[in-house]
Order: structure tokens, then C-alpha cells, then sequence
């Protein structure tokens, strides 16, 4: 299999000259994906709008790819206020809920924009 970009069309893609995932084989690598409503760069106050909607765009690139959350292996949250950290957690726990990939979660004291709460990056394998 050849190495494939995937883009969600995201401002910062071309700016930073960045894939929001690479897929090289069975492998497919997601980029730190904020909760942005996509075609409108609109992003939510509260911190589990802006999670689901993570989820929602991650799940977005890894279905353009041919994969889907069930082929997540490993996971990497970023919250700036760590304070969020039971909010968002029942959320990870629901979607990933049977899957059971690692997570990391760090604390980060801001993200590319400053109405961000929350970032995620997944790592997946396609299942045979």
C-alpha cells in the first residue's frame, strides 16, 4: 500500500503543511484535531461540545480513510484546563466504549487557538 494524505480542509493544513492523517499500510496517524465545526471554523464553549465534536472530526478523517474509531489503538487528549478532566472522560469512555485503546491524556496550557479546550490525536490499525 502506498503512504495516503488525508485533509479535512482545515486553514491551519496548508499554513503548517501538515496532513490531518497519514495512512501507510495498515497504519492510519490522526494530527491534534480540535473540536472545529467543520465549514465554519465555529467552535463551542463548552468543553463536551468541543470533545464530541473532536470525536466527530476524527471519526470524519479516519472514515475518509477507510477506517473507522473501532481501529483506534492508541489515543492523546490535550486539555488546557485539567480541571475538565472528569467532564470529558465519561465522553472518550462512551465512544471508545468495547475498543479499549491506551490514552494519554495531557495537560497543555493552550492550544493553536485559544478557544480550544480540548484536542485529540489517535493512532489506528485496520483490523484484518
Amino acid at each position: 500500500m502506498t503512504r495516503q494524505l488525508i485533509s479535512s480542509g482545515g486553514k491551519w493544513e496548508p499554513i503548517l503543511g501538515y496532513s490531518r492523517a497519514v495512512v501507510d499500510d495498515d497504519w492510519l496517524f490522526l494530527a491534534g484535531t480540535g473540536g472545529f465545526e467543520p465549514g465554519t471554523g465555529d467552535v463551542a464553549e463548552d468543553v463536551l461540545d468541543q470533545t464530541r465534536q473532536c470525536l466527530a472530526n476524527a471519526e470524519e478523517a479516519l472514515n475518509k480513510a477507510g477506517f473507522d474509531l473501532a481501529d483506534t489503538v492508541r489515543i492523546v487528549v490535550y486539555l488546557v484546563d485539567m480541571g475538565d478532566f472528569a467532564k470529558v472522560a465519561p465522553v472518550f469512555g462512551e465512544a471508545f466504549a468495547g475498543i479499549l485503546p491506551t490514552n494519554t491524556t495531557v495537560g497543555s496550557p493552550e492550544l493553536i487557538d485559544p478557544r480550544l479546550k480540548v484536542e485529540i490525536e489517535i493512532t489506528a490499525k485496520k483490523r484484518r
